[in-house]
């Protein structure tokens, strides 16, 4: 899987985590510290499943629910047309 910002969509990182602004929209999303570096990540290359160990290692949780939960960033973020996903 290849993640990429969409067209006219900036990231830009805050004291808190990241804004995505969609200048297409006029709208924006904040992404807390976990789903601002989870989407860092994935924009870098790592894959779901690279993530998954690294969030099941650093905090109690499985890593088939840690898959699940960057899944689901990936789901919302494509949904919002903020990224776009090849596989």
């Amino acid at each position: 899987m290849k993640l990429s910002l969409a067209r006219d969509v900036t990231l830009t990182p805050i004291d808190t985590g990241a804004v995505l602004l969609d200048g297409r929209r006029g709208r924006y999303w904040q992404l807390n510290a976990t789903g601002s570096a989870i989407l860092r990540k994935l924009l870098d290359g790592d894959t779901p499943d690279t993530l998954a160990v690294l969030m099941s290692e650093a905090a109690p949780v499985s890593r088939e629910q840690a898959h699940q939960d960057v899944m689901d960033l990936v789901d919302g973020l494509s949904a919002a047309k903020l990224v776009e996903v090849s596989r």
